[in-house]
């Protein structure tokens, strides 16, 4: 059972009874003496796999490490769900911790966040369900607008972007200006006076 198996094709395939590997994040983690559930997700799909554990069939410190955020693996056997909303759940028989997150310390737990909280976090924006949302329309708009025009044999052609940003020293060989490049105006300091320009910035093509 090496090949792993994506969440959003266990959860639309419903087969009971089968073996499967997953990998993902986990994004809630709820703990008892008899039973841990783990929320798991990889991205494939909005909705979580529900993992559940035996905590006496596993290592403590394992499970002490697959709290929120962390990556894990988990192997185990797909049975019907009796919790509402969720067609099947996940009974681990393996579980393997990729990689920490300290629980103390990682941004993203059960609970609403601010999109101003979020800005500080943008690696880890497509983990919420806002952003994860966001983002499938987004795709959704883009592929639809590529489908048409490929399907009416147009070319997608990557052009050069104005941007005020200067990376890697592009500014200094492409500007882009509607100012006199031999009497630009300056400012009180005797420098090149950009607020005077098309968009009041220094713009360059890259």
């Amino acid at each position: 059972m090496s090949k792993r198996a994506i969440i959003a094709d266990v959860l639309k395939a419903g087969e009971y009874g089968k073996q499967v590997l997953v990998k993902g994040w986990v994004r809630t983690k709820r703990d008892s003496k008899n039973v841990v559930f783990i929320a798991l997700n990889d991205g494939s799909i909005i909705h979580n796999l529900q993992i559940v554990v035996n905590p006496a069939n596993f290592d403590e410190n394992v499970l002490k490490q697959a709290s929120t955020g962390a990556c894990i693996a988990v192997s185990g056997t797909l049975v019907e769900s009796p919790a509402a909303g969720q067609p099947v759940e996940l009974q681990a028989e393996t579980l393997e911790v990729y990689g920490t997150a300290d629980p103390e310390t990682f941004p993203l737990q059960k609970k609403g966040h601010t999109l101003e909280f979020l800005r500080d976090i943008a690696h880890l924006r497509p983990r919420t369900n806002t952003f994860g949302a966001v983002f499938r329309v987004r795709h959704a708009l883009a592929y639809a607008v590529h489908k048409f025009f490929n399907d009416k044999g147009f070319f997608y052609i990557h052009t050069p972007i104005v941007t005020a940003s200067d990376a890697e020293g592009a500014g200094e060989m492409f500007r882009v200006t509607n100012l006199d490049p031999i009497n630009p105006p300056l400012n009180e300091e005797g420098k090149v006076d950009y607020k005077e320009d098309f968009l009041a910035v220094k713009l360059t093509l890259q």
